[in-house]
């Protein structure tokens, strides 16, 4: 049963602890990982979002070159592993700019929608929702994401260095990957979620859904007139510039219909308790990727209660993440100052009685089954799921208010 020495606070300490202790799991093989630019850790994220500037957020959350025009918030990684719960988030947007607030809410909305389709149809989400995806109508002779391309060597670049991208060029890979390409969005998505510091079946998959139309049939046609819009820079300097692949717009049909996973249109969601279950008097706390804040609901139940986070071994074996997701995680890890563990979640766990704060994702309830819950917290949600349709994220917004 591997006791972890605990994670260094410092970025040069943590980048050698995940080289000795995680490196044969992670992407790039053993080694010393590299970092991103984005901090793991609670400190990191509470000035991230004590120092949010929603001003012009609604014009500039799409623009990618030069970086100084940027208006996406890098919020996400904190976000997607419970540092910022969506509630405090979407109070901390009260006193922007109203055209400015409502986009930011929408985008929130936009991960509470991919939580609640995640949390009712799991695995199903890595299906199409209702159309196999985008058929070329000319054949793509190149790499999906070819390197003599400026705009896709610039935004890969990015993808594997820091692990962040603003929206933008996030639908740019997915539909330059499926919809001209016509490699598989599920292979493209598994790429992109390797690298991605907020990375999560729920939103990924929903994101490369939405942008290669697999749930309408009406894809997010990518070429180079939004790469001069959003980056003119690069196709200046392109080596391609006179030559361009993606001169015009992609020429697609869509696949074939498919069935949608069921209760898709319908049905009971799992959304966890509403209010602390207790079955016994616990004597840990059980953190997961999903709830790492210093304000986990079980963690602040109990902060007498020692901590205990284990990274799944198998889990890891199968998934390859890159280097620089356990680097944030283990920078993240150091400041809660948590017992650290590898290996298989039921065996690291054996012989304690937790507190756990429920999770949106269906391993939580796989995982959970397996260890000795005796105290189960609520999840915080910024819109409990209902039984309502699923098709649309419109549909959703309108039933769940």
């Amino acid at each position: 049963m591997p006791l972890l020495p605990p994670p260094p606070r410092d970025r040069e300490g943590v980048l050698d602890w995940v080289g000795t202790h995680l490196g044969h799991l992670t992407l790039e093989g053993p080694g010393r990982p590299s970092g991103s630019s984005v901090r793991g850790g609670q400190t990191a994220a509470d000035t991230a979002l004590a120092t949010l500037d929603l001003t012009g957020y609604a014009a500039r959350r799409n623009e990618v070159l030069p970086r100084s025009r940027r208006g996406a918030t890098r919020l996400s990684p904190y976000i997607r592993h419970g540092l910022l719960p969506l509630p405090e988030v979407w109070a901390a947007a009260a006193g922007a700019p109203a055209r400015d607030r409502t986009k930011f809410r929408d985008e929130l909305l936009w991960q509470e929608y991919a939580r609640h389709l995640y949390a009712r149809v799991g695995p199903a989400t890595a299906q199409p929702l209702r159309f196999s995806g985008p058929v070329p109508s000319r054949p793509w002779n190149r790499a999906p994401w070819a390197r003599e391309m400026a705009c896709m060597a610039e935004t890969t670049d990015e993808l594997h260095e820091d692990g962040w991208l603003v929206n933008q060029t996030r639908m740019w890979l997915a539909s330059q990957y499926s919809v001209r390409a016509g490699a598989d969005w599920r292979e493209g998505q598994l790429e992109m979620y390797r690298h991605l510091l907020d990375g999560s079946p729920a939103a990924n998959r929903l994101g490369w859904q939405w942008t290669v139309g697999t749930g309408t049939g009406k894809v997010y046609g990518f070429s180079r007139w939004q790469v001069e819009k959003r980056a003119p820079q690069l196709c200046a300097g392109c080596a391609l510039n006179r030559n361009c692949p993606i001169q015009g717009w992609p020429e697609t049909e869509a696949g074939a219909r498919t069935e949608p996973p069921s209760g898709l249109a319908g049905g009971p969601t799992d959304a966890g308790p509403t209010a602390v279950e207790t079955a016994g008097e616990p004597d840990t706390v059980w953190l997961t990727a999903e709830s790492l804040g210093d304000d986990d609901p079980a963690l602040a139940a109990h902060p007498d209660r020692p901590s205990v986070f284990v990274f799944d071994e198998p889990l890891l074996a199968r998934l390859r993440l890159s280097g620089k997701r356990l680097v944030f995680l283990a920078e993240t890890l150091a400041e809660l100052g948590s017992e650290v563990r590898l290996g298989r979640v039921e065996e690291e766990l054996a012989g304690r009685r937790v507190a756990v704060t429920w999770a949106p994702v269906p391993g939580f309830a796989r995982r959970s089954a397996t260890v000795d819950v005796v105290e189960r917290h609520p999840w915080p949600w910024l819109r409990r799921p209902g039984s309502g349709s699923l098709r649309s994220f419109s549909a959703w917004v309108r039933s769940s208010r």
